[in-house]
């Protein structure tokens, strides 16, 4: 077997077992960067939101952002962390221009957050993913190259640095290695992620926005062969930049790997890209050999020593966490383990509560929000809460279907109305004409108009067979323009015909 020739993701399963791993960065919703005042908004003109902290100039010292530091003990007391009573900040030194003084302060071996864990719900198993680290540190420019085919820095012809982001403040979370997953690795890659970012949602800490680079994944993966003992050679995807990417660079990364040992070669232990648009890695720099960052403890701050009372007083304020409000909304909306489960996979939880708080039964919110919103959503390439349709209003559309104004058809229509123009659903319904006709008179032309246009199967109907009948509803609601009432179409037509229904 080549290199190129990829084997089916069932072989890989059945010959080695994974090892994964997942590095998060969240940039922390504050007003302010982490250790100066300057501004923290997003997609400002480059450069503007800078100065001389942050740009690292002679003279310029750091001051700690302590929402920032509020913010990390939250989220490290909501991952069930230990929060270091006392800890302090390092620098890391390299040489890239992303970071305009050539060192970044971050947290190194003494972090705020250590030792917690995650719980996530998959295929009606919980998987326990351990957090080795919650550690604060600031974010880095934005580099952008310029004049290449990829956006990479490899054939292109310059680059730019915007260094608004350099000094934003940023969590990264990172997972023990996460074993014992098989054929589900990717999908407990994706259910980690979507279950954190819900909780830092929940926590109001970050505005978690993958698009924006508020929150990105670095996702390592590894091969051992089944029933061995010793872990592969790992390789880490860097800044994966969406849910579905996150599943979909692991199993990527397993099907190539797989390819490489089928082959006898080894695996280089490397960084890699994902592409979106192919959904495949390639390699990006060599990390078999440590890199010597020279961490030592940044001078210019003293170390961090969170009082006891302080963080009990954080901890009272957490807010219901997601799973905890799944497992009420489970019982208030008295819905199955397995459906609050699809739900809560669909990014819909909140919404079908909303919609049902609304006033709409439980079922058919349930129905609209994993169906055909859900479809909207994907053909859109967004979540369903990004969708330009409130639960009221999904609420309504129900009730006219309910009330028998809408028929599912003409629900689907009003729907579709209400995204694209954010009416609405009665004013999308009375401008497009879409309340059904009930109205016996109104309907008996179109229906002898259908009989006199298919004798054929008017013939087959006065015959005995009644379900040909469906062929002439059809014709009906095609002329109608789907406003008819089926049922009151069928029946006129076999009234009509002088046939017994």
């Amino acid at each position: 077997m080549s290199v190129t020739t990829l084997p089916p993701y069932a072989d890989v399963i059945a010959r080695y077992e994974p090892v994964i791993g997942l590095e998060t960065h969240v940039e922390l919703g504050t007003v302010s960067k982490m250790f100066c005042g300057c501004s923290t908004v997003f997609g400002a003109e480059p450069n503007t939101q800078v100065c001389p902290t942050c740009l690292g100039l002679p003279g310029s010292l750091p001051v700690v952002n302590a929402r920032a530091i509020e913010y990390a003990i939250r989220i490290g007391l909501a991952l069930n962390c230990s929060i270091a009573s006392w800890c302090r900040f390092a620098r890391k030194n390299y040489f890239y221009p992303d970071m305009p003084k050539d060192f970044q302060i971050s947290q190194y071996d003494e972090p705020i957050c250590t030792d917690g864990y995650l719980d996530i719900e998959l295929a009606g198993k919980t998987y326990r993913i351990g957090i080795e680290r919650a550690h604060l540190e600031e974010d880095t420019g934005k580099t952008l190259h310029v004049g290449g085919a990829t956006g990479r820095i490899h054939g292109a012809t310059h680059s730019l640095v915007d260094y608004n982001r350099a000094g934003i403040p940023l969590v990264e979370i990172v997972t023990k290695p996460i074993v014992g997953t098989g054929e589900l690795a990717p999908e407990v890659a994706h259910a980690y992620v979507t279950e954190l970012r819900d909780i830092l949602r929940t926590l109001e800490v970050s505005d978690v926005r993958m698009e924006q680079g508020s929150m990105r994944c670095d996702v390592n993966t590894s091969l051992m062969p089944a029933g061995g003992a010793e872990w592969g050679t790992r390789t880490e995807t860097k800044n994966v930049n969406s849910l579905r990417s996150v599943e979909r660079a692991v199993r990527s990364e397993m099907i190539r790997q797989a390819s490489v040992l089928d082959t006898g070669q080894r695996i280089i232990q490397e960084t890699r890209h994902f592409h979106e648009e192919t959904g495949v890695t390639t390699s990006g720099r060599s990390k078999e050999e440590a890199t010597d960052y020279r961490y030592f403890p940044e001078p210019d701050l003293v170390p961090l020593a969170p009082d006891a009372a302080w963080v009990e007083e954080i901890r009272a304020t957490l807010p219901e966490l997601p799973a905890a409000r799944r497992e009420r909304l489970r019982s208030e909306l008295g819905v199955s383990t397995q459906d609050m489960q699809a739900m809560a996979n669909a990014g819909v939880v909140d919404l079908v509560a909303a919609t049902v708080s609304a006033g709409a039964p439980v079922e058919a919110a349930r129905n609209w929000w994993l169906g055909y919103l859900a479809q909207k959503a994907n053909a859109a390439e967004i979540e369903p809460a990004g969708l330009s349709i409130p639960p009221a209003a999904v609420a309504r559309v129900i009730a006219l279907v309910a009330d028998g104004s809408l028929s599912d058809g003409l629900a689907r229509q009003a729907v579709d109305g209400v995204l694209s123009t954010g009416q609405d659903p009665d004013a999308v319904v009375a401008e497009r004409g879409l309340k059904r006709v009930t109205d016996t008179d109104a309907l008996s032309t179109a229906v002898a108009e259908a009989i006199a246009a298919q004798p054929d199967v008017a013939a087959k109907i006065r015959g005995g067979k009644v379900a040909a009948a469906g062929a002439l509803v059809g014709a009906v609601m095609k002329a109608t323009r789907g406003q008819a009432d089926a049922q009151t179409v069928r029946e006129l037509i076999l009234t009509q015909l002088g046939v017994e229904g």
